[in-house]
């Protein structure tokens, strides 16, 4: 089982001002990778340049640049060539499907935010010195540098990631471990209706809060924005004290709601974790539920388009990123597999809509958004709590007709 693990890292002014040129010199490296790629294919002969080629090219772009590309770990600078390999891979997947291709663009400093050491060991050292009171973890070129451990790390590390964060810098480490013991069956299943006005219901009934983090930041965040639109656009180094503060503050508000929001959901999907032995949720299609709807054009007048509920929709789209439906679910599932509980997701279609006890499915079983009232046995019931029902009456079958 592979665990990740991040911490706080508590560099020096000169580690910090190390670290930046690091970030800076891998960026560096990454845009010239990919300028030699878009120039190689805009030649007559169309080549393409792969990784393999790329990376051989590595010993002597350090050795004619040893105070900048030299300084740095070989196998970090292989993992930035790798990640360019990574974008056009996605980029010749999506043209095959016919999607959005999104052609790998060049990365400007505060874009390129994270350096990957494939190995521990290898131009990095997690725990470096392990008889000190302290841990830290050297980097080549930079030193040993303090980290905040505030939990331990179980497992043989595997991986290292420098990242930062605004003005802080984090250690993200992989760690390789035996699965660990499963917690003690509780014989309890639950099905789970993740839903705006509550941020989840059980098929017990119980109602999860939800918390709305953004909108309560939203005033704080309004304020921030508009101190920040005074200043014109401009790169990093062009910035002044003013403007590169006014950045910093809108960059923390938005990193504190993050915060929040993990914390909701790692406490929440803990503690269904605890209580139930399956958990059954809905499979939804975030991506697609917070599209924009298509304009529509106006046949009788040209130019012009008729109302489609955009406004409407954005707002729904908002409260559907402020809930974070899928960080919750993803956190949910990776504290299952390490507790040994099950996690089924089902079909969403019609289960807001089906009476939990006859079956009966149809629109008008939902006249409001919290009431359930079906037509054709009578049944009545808060909304969320039948489709929680629904829900977990169909993972238990979806369970049942599993392969053993």
């Amino acid at each position: 089982m592979i665990r990740a693990y991040k911490f706080l890292m508590r560099p020096t002014v000169g580690q910090q001002v190390a670290l930046g040129e690091m970030l800076r010199d891998h960026c560096s490296l990454y845009n010239g990778a990919l300028q030699e790629r878009r120039d190689a294919y805009r030649h007559v002969s169309k080549t393409n340049v792969k990784y393999g080629q790329q990376s051989a090219q590595l010993k002597e772009i350090r050795a004619f640049d040893p105070e900048r590309q030299g300084r740095w770990s070989f196998s970090s600078q292989q993992a930035t060539l790798r990640r360019l390999d990574k974008a056009f891979a996605a980029f010749f997947r999506r043209v095959k499907a016919g999607q959005t291709p999104g052609y790998p663009r060049f990365r400007g400093q505060n874009w390129f935010d994270t350096v990957d050491f494939p190995k521990d060991g290898d131009g990095c050292r997690w725990d470096a010195t392990p008889h000190d009171p302290v841990t830290r973890v050297r980097f080549q070129g930079i030193g040993h540098v303090k980290v905040n451990q505030h939990r331990p790390v179980i497992g043989k590390v595997k991986t290292v990631s420098v990242k930062r964060e605004g003005r802080k810098w984090c250690v993200v480490l992989t760690a390789e471990r035996e699965q660990p013991e499963p917690l003690p069956l509780t014989g309890s299943v639950v099905g789970i209706d993740m839903g705006i006005a509550w941020f989840l219901t059980t098929s017990n009934g119980e109602h999860v809060v939800n918390p709305r983090h953004a909108r309560a930041a939203a005033s704080k965040l309004e304020t921030a924005q508009k101190a920040l639109s005074r200043f014109p656009r401009r790169k990093v180094k062009n910035r002044t004290a003013n403007h590169q503060r006014a950045v910093e503050k809108v960059a923390g508000l938005h990193a504190k709601v993050r915060r929040q929001r993990l914390d909701h959901a790692h406490k929440t999907a803990l503690g269904l974790v605890r209580e139930h032995d399956l958990i059954a949720h809905e499979d939804l299609k975030i991506r697609n539920m917070s599209k924009a709807p298509a304009p529509k054009p106006d046949p009788e007048q040209q130019g012009s388009f008729l109302p489609n509920g955009a406004a409407a929709k954005a707002g729904l789209n908002r409260s559907i990123s402020d809930a974070g439906w899928g960080v919750f679910l993803a956190i949910l599932t990776s504290k299952a597999e390490s507790a040994g509980r099950e996690v089924i997701a089902v079909d969403p279609r019609n289960t807001s809509r089906q009476c939990p006890e006859c079956g009966h499915a149809a629109k008008e079983n939902r006249p409001t958004q919290e009431k359930f009232h079906c037509l054709s046995c009578g049944h009545s019931a808060h909304a969320d709590v039948a489709g929680a029902l629904n829900v977990l009456r169909a993972g238990l079958v979806r369970r049942e007709a599993a392969p053993a």
